[in-house]
């Protein structure tokens, strides 16, 4: 490394976040840019470890140390070329991902790790700036045609991929915008739009075509997929929501997360008729059910529009505040995380078990809960759940925000359809290669795996891309 004493000489140290004051005013990102000195510095702290432990706590394998080292070095240039051999879309993943590789990092053993992933973003939004990311379109193509069905991180990324080796790749997308998640599922606050836009015109310019609105197995027919492409992608999404079917759940007032946070990124990018019933926050005593990322999107979307309170519950343990035996580094460790919008307001707890929901008038006005507990691990790892006797009690609300999940791909329309065979949780089964049941038909990141992370998606359709070029070329050089 460039540095070799850095780590024992820098201490590790972010951008700053906006004061939490102005930032609940607007929906413009958390965080403010970090000066490129305050980047190069932390770069320094990447050791010459030997095993670079944060690759494999990469989905994406990203080379880690060598942009660090570049970026230590002032040579951004090669590293945003580094940086681009394992990632297509670095801006949303220095913007949105947990950093597993951070949690894998060496020094992270008797230190804190090093900021990989402020260093990716800055990387990323430095070449932005310089204008060194330009459109590169294939110089030859291929003649063979590929359908992308979803236009996600992985929707994009395999289309990304299969466009640069020089097929002619179409990207079909049932909503208004393309992006999935990233332009419907996360609020601006976490990932402005424009950012997602930047990276579209840039495929567009590259000769990727996106197709809105069409619904495959709907209002387009799979049949003709079939006949007018080589090859057909699945990459829609697990966005079969967990719901909680208790007494009361019929009551106005208790919604999906889901039917909620796309209404607010909507009323950001300046829509004035949205689709069903609006849902807002405003005034409202809000309970959030679920603790994880769409939970915490959730709880930072309703205090900006204005919630009277707004609490988060989660059924599980608090989680410990550092590793313990059970979670031994380099892995991800099941530790408290507070989020941006948790620090914002409001209040978490946790061992909290919905019973039910009451109200008059047709109308949620009443969460009935009970604190449980949780025995040691049986058999099977699994730790048993009991009720606490008499902890029965009852919170007042105006919103029920359900955000407990997603239990895998929609089977209606398209999978049904097509017939392709599904795993035991009902996602797309997919061999080695990525291809379904179905010759030429592949699969790719949530609808694949299940619900996971915008890395592991991005991954997922690099590697069906790769499964895709090998089937229509008898070869790849895909990575």
């Amino acid at each position: 490394m460039g540095k070799v004493t850095g780590f024992m000489e820098i201490g590790r140290k972010m951008a700053p976040r906006r004061p939490v004051e102005d930032r609940l005013k607007d929906w413009f990102q958390v965080y403010r840019e970090p000066a490129d000195s305050l980047v190069q510095s932390q770069g320094a702290r990447c050791m010459d470890c030997g095993i670079p432990f944060c690759h494999t706590g990469c989905p994406l394998g990203n080379i880690i140390p060598d942009w660090n080292d570049l970026v230590y070095q002032n040579r951004w240039r090669e590293a945003i070329q580094v940086l681009h051999k394992t990632n297509n879309f670095p801006e949303f993943t220095g913007w949105v991902c947990p950093a597993p590789c951070e949690a894998a990092c060496v020094l992270g053993i008797n230190d804190d790790p090093v900021t990989i992933k402020q260093i990716e973003i800055s990387i990323i939004e430095h070449a932005f700036r310089e204008g060194w990311i330009k459109p590169v379109p294939p110089t030859v193509r291929t003649g063979k045609r590929v359908a992308v069905v979803g236009s996600g991180p992985a929707g994009l990324a395999c289309a990304d991929q299969l466009n640069k080796v020089g097929h002619r790749v179409t990207v079909l997308e049932r909503a208004d915008r393309i992006g999935g998640l990233l332009t419907y599922g996360i609020p601006d606050f976490k990932l402005e739009k424009w950012v997602v836009s930047r990276r579209l015109d840039l495929m567009r310019d590259e000769g990727v075509v996106f197709k809105t609105g069409a619904n495959v197995g709907f209002n387009v027919a799979v049949e003709d997929l079939r006949r007018d492409f080589d090859a057909l992608v699945l990459a829609g999404g697990a966005t079969k929501a967990r719901d909680l079917p208790l007494p009361g759940r019929e009551l106005d007032g208790i919604h999906l997360a889901m039917d909620y946070l796309p209404q607010q990124n909507r009323r950001v990018a300046g829509d004035r008729k949205i689709p069903g019933k609006a849902i807002t926050a405003k005034g409202k005593r809000v309970i959030i059910l679920g603790g994880g990322d769409t939970g915490s999107d959730c709880h930072g979307t309703a205090l900006r529009q204005g919630a009277r309170s707004v609490y988060s519950w989660e059924l599980l343990p608090k989680p410990p505040a550092e590793r313990t035996p059970s979670m031994p580094w380099p892995y991800w460790p099941m530790i408290l995380r507070t989020s941006s919008s948790h620090e914002e307001g409001g209040f978490r707890d946790w061992s909290v078990s919905t019973k039910q929901f009451s109200g008059s008038n047709g109308r949620v006005e009443k969460l009935h809960a009970v604190r449980v507990e949780f025995g040691e691990p049986n058999d099977n790892g699994r730790r048993p759940m009991r009720e606490v006797p008499g902890s029965e009690f009852e919170v007042e609300t105006e919103l029920v925000l359900l955000a407990m999940g997603f239990l895998g791909p929609e089977s209606d329309g398209m999978l049904k359809q097509l017939g392709v065979k599904l795993d035991a949780r009902g996602n797309v089964e997919a061999d080695g290669n990525y291809m379904s049941s179905l010759p030429g038909v592949f699969a790719a990141g949530d609808m694949r795996r299940g619900q996971s992370l915008v890395v592991w998606a991005i991954a997922e359709g690099r590697r069906a891309a790769r499964g895709v070029d090998q089937f229509l070329m008898g070869s790849t050089d895909l990575p």
